[in-house]
């Protein structure tokens, strides 16, 4: 659909195809970062190669095929020049990009072209309308808004799609949208001054129009269909994946903490045995077989001041999760009061603790070292329902959005808090998270499975 513009069009569509740069510009910053110096240069060289293939696109078609087939070329070199982070993720935003804003602007403009197109007709009664330069140029500047929009909407739906995934992944998602933009491309070519279905001279130049349009219309549609099915399927299927294998490899921790946690109950019990054998070892100077006694308490010995909750596999996370606090000089404060009755299934508690203190413990591992590092646990019974929650320090440069931080360097981003919610969701409970003044609080709410209860006045 390829409308030849001349230079009032230009001028028409130039201010807000600045504004999608722009938008654009700061897309790539955010998943992939740049000076302000390289974000000009963006701005400049993007515009004057989109200046260029338009004037020289008037002079000759050739050349404007040959611009529409190698912009995506260039756009792509620039966000690979002048953007910082891995390779393979500055070819998937600027694939996401392309896509994007290529199909909405296009759909736009055969949307709005038959809306002119209806107007000019059964309005104006012009029995085979055609649009001027000037309603051309101002549809193109109006699907230059959408693209706007569109851009702004992904920035803040394609958190986790850009949130430290393997390089492969970014390669894989990004080769289907090249394909489609390629496609897409090759299809507008087909088209001859935005006719694409003629009807071989049994209807007007004006419902060929009207069918060209709307073919590009659905075409578009069906490609951001299938780009935006694409992108977030795989997402979704990424977490998915990396939520069951944390899953199992924390039930295996879990089991293995509380293996230890028996043997050290054990342990307790026959302390007295163990004094006396060790005694006897001492008065006759068996000093080898005393070391190597000494030694096998050691391996199941487990701290006689860890937080004794009621739970013995919490008890066994809990004390685990504070050597390693102490170990990195984090202030640990835990008081949790775990129900008597086994309302809840443990794997589920540990997955619930576990998960949420380690990214406490993540939190506090990236702040500063002379700076106040804490982790406070608060846990009890109240109402047939149980209730925690976690208050830690955090570095108040980072900003938290719908389950994720802008940390770096984290496999698992945001994993954490999914398995958080699929416990919680379990017992048909609730989690409310707040990050104010460098200060992360989660508080999670569930009903006991056989209490019937009102979450309003459960508190």
């Amino acid at each position: 659909m390829k409308q030849l513009l001349d230079f009032v069009d230009i001028f028409i569509i130039a201010p807000f195809f600045l504004g999608y740069l722009w938008a654009a510009d700061k897309f790539c910053k955010k998943f992939l970062g740049a000076s302000k110096r390289r974000e000009g240069l963006f701005l400049i060289f993007a515009f004057c190669g989109w200046l260029l293939c338009i004037i020289l696109g008037q002079m000759s078609f050739a050349l404007y095929t040959f611009f529409v087939l190698t912009r995506p070329v260039f756009f792509m070199g620039l966000v690979m020049l002048l953007f910082r982070s891995d390779r393979e993720k500055r070819i998937l935003a600027a694939s996401v990009l392309m896509v994007a804003v290529r199909l909405v602007t296009n759909f736009c403009a055969s949307f709005l072209s038959c809306l002119e197109l209806f107007f000019l007709h059964m309005v104006k009664k012009i029995p085979e309308p055609f649009g001027n330069e000037w309603t051309g140029g101002l549809i193109s500047g109006v699907s230059c808004c959408f693209a706007i929009l569109s851009v702004y909407w992904m920035s803040k739906h394609l958190e986790s799609v850009f949130c430290d995934k393997p390089k492969k992944w970014y390669v894989i998602l990004a080769v289907p949208l090249l394909v489609i933009i390629t496609v897409y491309d090759v299809a507008s070519l087909g088209a001859s001054n935005g006719i694409m279905v003629r009807s071989g001279g049994n209807m007007s130049l004006y419902y060929d129009q009207i069918f060209s349009h709307a073919e590009f219309m659905v075409l578009a549609l069906l490609s951001m269909s299938a780009a935006g099915f694409y992108v977030f399927g795989m997402n979704r299927i990424y977490l998915e994946q990396e939520k069951s294998g944390r899953y199992h490899s924390q039930i295996a921790v879990y089991k293995m903490l509380a293996e230890q946690h028996r043997q050290s109950e054990r342990l307790r019990h026959d302390m007295k045995n163990h004094i006396v054998a060790l005694s006897a070892l001492s008065k006759n100077k068996e000093w080898e077989k005393l070391d190597d006694y000494l030694k096998n308490m050691e391996g199941i010995a487990l701290d006689a001041a860890g937080d004794i909750t009621g739970n013995k596999a919490v008890d066994a996370l809990l004390y685990q999760k504070r050597k390693q606090a102490e170990a990195e000089n984090i202030i640990w404060e835990c008081d949790v009061q775990m129900p008597k009755e086994r309302c809840i299934n443990e794997f589920d508690l540990c997955v619930l603790f576990g998960n949420i203190l380690d990214n406490a413990l993540e939190a506090c591992g990236r702040m500063q070292k002379d700076e106040r590092r804490f982790i406070n646990i608060q846990a009890k019974t109240v109402k047939k329902c149980f209730l925690l929650e976690v208050k830690n320090s955090m570095d108040r440069t980072e900003k938290y959005i719908d389950g994720f931080t802008n940390k770096r360097n984290s496999q698992e981003h945001g994993i954490g808090l999914l398995n958080v919610f699929d416990v919680v969701n379990k017992y048909n409970g609730g989690v409310n998270t707040e990050a104010e003044n460098g200060i992360f609080v989660i508080s999670v709410l569930m009903p006991f499975p056989d209490a019937v209860y009102d979450r309003k006045t459960a508190v």
